[in-house]
């Protein structure tokens, strides 16, 4: 589930990594448990005679065929998609044959959000909405379990620290935006350079 080590630059570390919420696999386990039940039941009720164990055999393969072709896909969907959040980027993988990814350096997140309904509430997933600076705009990602933990560890990179260090957001090579920047001391007046202990000297 978690991204390759080998594909994460240096001082990158992975800080979240799951996949789409299981609520994806309620469709596939429904329609097991339906095609189980009704080929049991229809294999029960075939004849005595040359033709049953064809038939049985025939009911048996269209259960199969049906698995593979409305259950196999969305589970598989589920398996081999991924979102991974590191102290740099967030990384988005989906796709069974072909694979789809998608890298979103912290750095360019203006804004992130989520939502979630009655029902995402009490399953504990929701979606998660990214603005960011690159062409496409926003970003949105369906079915993150945890959305309210992903959402906070998002804010805490983007916007918890103020000196814009690698870990916030941003790269080695690049400046930090204006308002992770740390704002230079003031200087000291010319009447405090000098010590207590001086004045009683003179």
């Amino acid at each position: 589930m978690a991204i390759s080590a080998k594909l994460l630059g240096e001082d990158e570390y992975i800080v979240v990594s799951t996949r789409t919420h299981w609520k994806a696999l309620i469709f596939p386990v429904f329609l097991l448990l339906v095609v189980a039940a009704g080929g049991g039941f229809l294999a029960a009720v075939v004849p005595d005679g040359s033709l049953q164990t064809p038939a049985r055999i025939a009911i048996g393969v269209v259960g199969i065929g049906v698995l593979l072709v409305f259950g196999a896909k969305p589970f598989l969907n589920w398996f081999f998609s991924s979102y991974t959040l590191t102290n740099r980027r967030l990384i988005t993988r989906h796709g069974i044959l072909t694979r789809t990814g998608r890298d979103i350096p912290l750095m360019r997140i203006n804004d992130v959000s989520y939502e979630h309904g009655l029902i995402d509430r009490v399953l504990g997933c929701g979606t998660l909405a990214i603005e960011s600076a690159g062409e496409r705009g926003q970003v949105i990602l369906p079915d993150v379990p945890h959305v309210e933990h992903m959402h906070l560890q998002m804010s805490d990179l983007l916007f918890g620290g103020p000196e814009g260090k690698p870990g916030d957001g941003i790269l080695d090579d690049e400046a930090p935006p204006e308002h992770q920047r740390r704002r230079p001391a003031p200087e000291p007046d010319a009447e405090t350079l000098f010590s207590s202990d001086d004045n009683d000297r003179r």
